[in-house]
């Protein structure tokens, strides 16, 4: 579905900010504002799509991308090169990522873990490639956005209508994790889960 919609998703993303919130960066900073980025910081945002976050972030710090969908890569590269950002990008499964332990300041997800095959192993990747201490974040959308909206655009509606009902995946974090923090954004369109890693005992 992804690799379909990924020619016109950045376009019809604009105009649909554009219109329901005064424009992408109104829409964007009510999540991304969520991450604790310091300059120098290397990032991760799994499933990155077509790289929209990317020029929301603070300047000067490392960017890493990756996606499922090599249709939405292609089309992240020509956008970071358009934006002038230099990010490194990936195609793999979020359920599988192919980096070290403790590799990453900052890691956050945005869309998609509704639809992901093992939501727990995601999150569980997300936090095994995380340093200690780091904030995870993930968004994507309420029940409300997938009925209301997406259940009736074309490509993508045929695509999710056999789902099961949206939750958010608080329930999934595994035990020990702190500071866990949910929230609806983006006028109850989008779920944030927040959450951090335990610091190792001294």
């Amino acid at each position: 579905m992804y690799d379909k919609i990924a020619p016109f998703y950045n376009f019809s993303n604009k105009i649909y900010f554009w219109l329901k919130f005064g424009g992408e960066a109104n829409y964007r900073n009510q999540f991304l504002s969520e991450l604790e980025v310091k300059e120098g910081d290397k990032v991760l945002e799994v499933s990155c799509g077509t790289g929209d976050n990317f020029p929301f972030l603070p300047k000067n710090v490392e960017l890493h991308g990756l996606d499922i969908s090599m249709g939405m890569l292609k089309r992240c590269q020509k956008h970071l090169k358009k934006w002038g950002i230099d990010a490194s990008l990936y195609h793999a499964s979020a359920e599988e990522l192919p980096f070290d332990n403790a590799t990453f300041d900052v890691v956050y997800h945005v869309g998609g873990i509704n639809f992901f095959n093992n939501k727990k192993q995601a999150i569980e990747e997300m936090i095994r490639v995380a340093k200690k201490g780091t904030k995870i974040v993930i968004v994507d959308e309420t029940e409300k956005l997938a009925k209301g909206t997406y259940e009736k655009t074309p490509l993508v509606g045929r695509s999710i209508k056999n789902r099961d009902t949206i939750h958010i995946p608080i329930d999934l974090i595994p035990e020990g994790m702190q500071d866990i923090r949910v929230k609806e954004v983006c006028d109850g369109l989008m779920y944030c889960l927040s959450f951090r890693i335990p610091y190792e005992k001294i």
